[in-house]
């Protein structure tokens, strides 16, 4: 049965440039123009990953997603023309999952909607004790990690920060959202925590720490786990 993914934007070529994409790609699409509609549509359709435009012209893309998680967890990814930091981080900290600017590649596209509807399908590792990505493993309950078939050696606030982000493979993390998660209220301004122990996280994971593979460092907003 073919996945929905909800389309909410008032321009008619970005939707139609949607909906023969992610036709094309085994998806079911259902679109709207305006922030009422979506909700009234999400309601109906129970969508697997919602497409959000910010600029709706009944209210703003923001309102729309604090009202959409009012009720559900389903995947927002948000395609806007803004393309301030201010506003990205604005809105994956009110609750998207991913953030494209405009103009965008389709391919990119669908790489990113791939990632929200597999982290979606594994309940974002909550209900497993262990997370896997290619031939890295963490192991929540026995609090051990995994590369290559040896354990690595983590210090407890790497294991942490490792564990939210295979977590939330896929996802960008805001530097707030981490240091709350990890350090604490309090600590979200002291983004040099998380560099230190992401390049340390990095000499331990990655092939080349210069060049990283699975942590992805996401310009002024956060971090990202591909895996």
């Amino acid at each position: 049965m073919k996945e929905t993914i909800l389309v909410i934007d008032d321009d008619s070529a970005i939707r139609k440039l949607l909906e023969v994409a992610l036709s094309a790609a085994g998806y079911r699409l259902v679109c709207s123009a305006t922030g009422k509609e979506g909700l009234t549509r999400a309601a109906i359709d129970a969508p697997a990953l919602v497409l959000l435009d910010l600029g709706l012209p009944d209210m703003d893309g923001k309102e729309f997603l604090a009202r959409f998680r009012e009720w559900s967890q389903s995947p927002v990814i948000v395609l806007s023309a803004r393309s301030g930091e201010g506003e990205k981080i604005a809105a994956l900290e009110g609750g998207c999952d991913d953030y494209l600017t405009k103009p965008f590649g389709t391919g990119e596209l669908l790489a990113r909607i791939k990632a929200a509807l597999r982290r979606r399908g594994m309940g974002m590792g909550d209900a497993s004790s262990g997370l896997l990505s290619d031939n890295l493993s963490l192991d929540i309950a026995t609090h051990t990690v995994m590369l290559n078939d040896e354990e690595l050696k983590l210090t407890p606030k790497e294991f942490e920060l490792l564990r939210k982000l295979m977590q939330n493979s896929g996802k960008v993390l805001t530097h707030a959202w981490l240091l709350k998660a990890i350090w604490g209220v309090g600590y979200q301004q002291e983004t040099h925590y998380l560099r230190v122990f992401i390049n340390q996280l990095r000499q331990k994971i990655e092939i080349d720490s210069a060049r990283p593979k699975r942590i992805i460092t996401e310009t002024g907003i956060g971090y990202r786990f591909v895996g």
